[in-house]
């Protein structure tokens, strides 16, 4: 196993490792180190079936069946599917616009997410360039950038999360397939609040842990300062020098950092331009379960 550093600001290719076979304890914590440290870890050339898949992601914590039940691997629930792709009816074969602007996922979970782990086997190229590609950007950077004044008066204040607040603007966009959430799913989601800043379990280094796409208000600030005061962070964390873009090929495994890194997925192909990805979301239990206990 070799892992080659990308040289800027986010992730690492993690050479000469075959994910269909299960790791040593030497290997998941070699990589557990390595994915903390580079935020997003690229494994190119993998052949997996969805049971490997599974077995890879769930080494690393527990996997989250997504809330809106739709689109997973008809034999794996905890596998959900990516994709612009319709079968002969029409039907679409995948959610089509996950991901499509800034967030962290799961940040709106009373148990928030570790890791991503995306598998693609479809990926869409135009004039030789891969399209689709997935950005991030670097949290313990941005936290290490902020004024001292406003770390001290941040220090130990908290974020509510909504589910519904990214749903409901993406279903906004033009063309979007999603449905309303359901009274539901609404429930199944309520609102929560993390701190503004967390210790990374891996790094033990702070981290901001707040993103547009699910972050409503800082709690113990008065509303419209809480407004001020987040639209300044999301300026801040998401500029040039924290971002990292990977180009997508096919039988690459892509997984990254939910708690030091925030990411988008970019909408640049079109209908007839399939991509298909397969992807498992792995909680941070191992870390905060075990922290609590």
């Amino acid at each position: 196993m070799n892992i080659i550093a990308s040289g800027q600001t986010l992730g690492a290719r993690v050479e000469g490792l075959d994910l269909a076979q299960s790791l040593s304890d030497a290997q998941f914590k070699t990589l557990e180190q390595a994915l903390g440290q580079h935020g997003v870890l690229s494994y190119p050339k993998q052949v997996l079936t969805s049971a490997q898949l599974k077995a890879f992601s769930e080494r690393f914590g527990r996997l989250e069946v997504n809330v809106a039940n739709m689109y997973q691997d008809p034999a794996i629930p905890e596998i959900m599917i990516l994709s612009n792709k319709v079968d002969a009816s029409g039907k679409p074969l995948g959610m089509s616009d996950a991901g499509q602007d800034w967030h962290t996922d799961m940040s709106y979970s009373h148990m928030i997410a570790f890791t991503n782990v995306l598998y693609g086997l479809e990926i869409p190229h135009r004039n030789g360039e891969p399209l689709g590609n997935t950005e991030f950007c670097n949290m313990h950077a941005a936290y290490a950038d902020l004024p001292e004044a406003l770390k001290t008066q941040l220090d130990g204040m908290t974020i509510t999360h909504d589910f519904a607040k990214f749903w409901d603007k993406m279903r906004m966009e033009k063309g979007s397939t999603r449905p309303p959430l359901t009274p539901a799913q609404r429930a199944a989601k309520p609102p929560v609040s993390h701190p503004v800043f967390l210790t990374h379990p891996i790094t033990g280094k702070r981290v901001l842990y707040a993103n547009p796409g699910y972050a409503m208000r800082i709690n113990e600030l008065p509303l419209e300062e809480s407004e001020r005061v987040l639209s300044f962070l999301f300026d801040h964390q998401l500029q040039a020098k924290y971002q990292y873009k990977h180009r997508w090929q096919v039988g690459d495994l892509l997984m990254w950092d939910n708690m030091g890194t925030l990411h988008n997925a970019v909408p640049d192909y079109r209908l007839d331009e399939h991509r298909y990805i397969k992807r498992c979301q792995v909680m941070a239990n191992r870390y905060f379960e075990t922290a609590a206990a």
